[in-house]
């Protein structure tokens, strides 16, 4: 094949390719479009790989046959094997291997021509390769926190933010050394070390109830990092692709900071939470009403309207079949059946929407916090299954609590609540739940999978 041949079909490859992700991308924003939008997301990706392996710049193809083969080995079994409750953890943990990729294309970049880099090109690399170690560690310690491995309480200490200011002003003026003498490697190698330390201490202090937003924001820094190596590489899809990454990552955060009520400037420096541990188990705690699945199962056949407010503990029991099972019995009986979402319930944007789906829960029956916060006055039960901060009505009367001013679900305005929760412990903010203790509220202790597929068998058996 001429080079000419190759030149044409690897620009025709990223123009579709480029057409794709933006299809795509805007398909997402729907529920009933999002898998369109995802197999054309795929499709783009696997043209834009293709038209660059006819790049005339690639020789040998022997290391990328290897690098397939490697990725598919890695990705295939995380795709396929991984549950819907793990996402949270997949995700971050594919933040850092796209952090590592490119912080390692930006090193290879930079010793194959670093002398004969421009100003420009050394830039875009110094770039890439602090934005690539920032996302590759800053996505391990999330992975870690989410996992569980690491504390989900925030490890912030005195001085950190102004450590944090310090190791990005060094990476920056590193930056600038390079671009006026780019055969200082020490230099290379040392941004590159302050970088991977800058992405641990930015993610250490952010707590468990605010990794919705750290995921979004090590999204952002994946897709700026991918496409500061599409402007050294000189290639266009690379570019393409990771500004529409990194710019809806940035614009999800931004949006899950204001669903939280959280200072996205505490964000960028790390900072977000670290004020929740302080106030955690303040107060006496009031006593709650614990009742028998019996109990739960008699208000629920007098029941004809029920919400549904799902949460991360849903996600832990791997709920969410025994909800929708659940919903079809009282469906079955002429109840108008509903779930309330709130954005950030689990740990990623989109957490329950996906498992619920999984599950087969109809479109139709989700709700975002705008769109039913107002109904739950006239809803006759309430059913919280493993959620707790976004339930919790100190949001809106306790200024001091660190969860004050979060937009919250309006369950406490139902006429009646059944909390579905493995213990009574606190959430993520680790704080007592004012919810648990108002009188119209019963709690229902033990894993929820059970719970709801006894409920189930206790509403079906009375209408039989």
């Amino acid at each position: 094949m001429s080079p000419e041949i190759k030149l044409w079909i690897f620009r025709g490859a990223l123009f579709v390719a480029s057409c794709l992700f933006l299809l795509g991308l805007r398909a997402l924003t729907s529920a009933e479009t999002a898998r369109r939008g995802m197999w054309m997301a795929a499709i783009g990706m696997a043209l834009g790989v293709a038209g660059t392996l006819l790049h005339k710049d690639v020789v040998s193809y022997h290391w990328i046959a290897i690098g397939l083969v490697v990725g598919t080995v890695i990705g295939v079994p995380m795709g396929r094997w991984i549950p819907m409750t793990k996402m949270p953890e997949r995700i971050a943990l594919s933040h850092a291997f796209g952090g590592a990729a490119v912080a390692l294309v930006g090193l290879a970049e930079y010793l194959h021509r670093g002398n004969t880099l421009g100003s420009f090109g050394m830039g875009a690399i110094g770039f890439e390769v602090v934005m690539g170690a920032v996302t590759f560690t800053g996505s391990l310690v999330a992975f870690g926190k989410l996992q569980g491995t690491i504390s989900g309480k925030p490890l912030g200490f005195r001085g950190g933010h102004l450590l944090n200011a310090i190791l990005a002003v060094a990476c920056l003026t590193g930056i600038a050394i390079l671009i006026a003498r780019p055969e200082q490697t020490v230099v290379f190698y040392g941004v590159i070390a302050l970088s991977a330390v800058l992405g641990v201490l930015l993610v250490l202090p952010i707590g468990g109830a605010d990794m919705p937003v750290i995921i979004c924001l090590l999204n952002a820094y994946a897709g700026l990092a991918a496409s500061a190596s599409g402007f050294a590489l000189d290639n266009q899809i690379l570019i393409i692709c990771g500004a529409l990454d990194g710019g809806s990552g940035l614009i999800l955060a931004l949006i899950m900071s204001k669903a939280m009520n959280r200072s996205f400037r505490n964000v960028l420096f790390g900072g977000v939470g670290a004020g929740a541990a302080a106030t955690a188990g303040s107060g006496e705690a009031k006593p709650s009403r614990e009742a028998s699945i019996e109990d739960a199962a008699e208000l629920l056949k007098i029941a004809s309207s029920v919400i549904v407010v799902p949460g991360y503990g849903m996600a832990v029991a791997q709920a969410q079949h025994a909800v929708r099972d659940l919903a079809g019995v009282l469906a079955a009986n002429g109840v108008n059946v509903r779930y309330a979402i709130h954005p950030v319930a689990g740990r990623m944007p989109g957490h329950m929407n996906v498992l619920l789906a999984e599950a087969n829960v109809p479109y139709d029956q989700l709700f975002e916090l705008d769109a039913i916060n107002d109904d739950f006055r006239q809803t006759d039960v309430t059913i919280v299954v493993g959620a707790n901060d976004v339930v919790n009505p100190a949001a809106k009367s306790s200024p001091s609590s660190p969860i004050f001013g979060m937009p919250i679900l309006n369950a406490d305005q139902s006429k009646a609540v059944i909390v579905l929760k493995r213990s009574q412990n606190p959430g993520f903010a680790g704080i007592e739940n004012e919810l648990f203790v108002q009188p119209n509220t019963m709690m229902v202790l033990g894993d929820a999978k059970h719970t709801l597929g006894k409920l189930s068998a206790a509403v079906k058996g009375s209408h039989n």
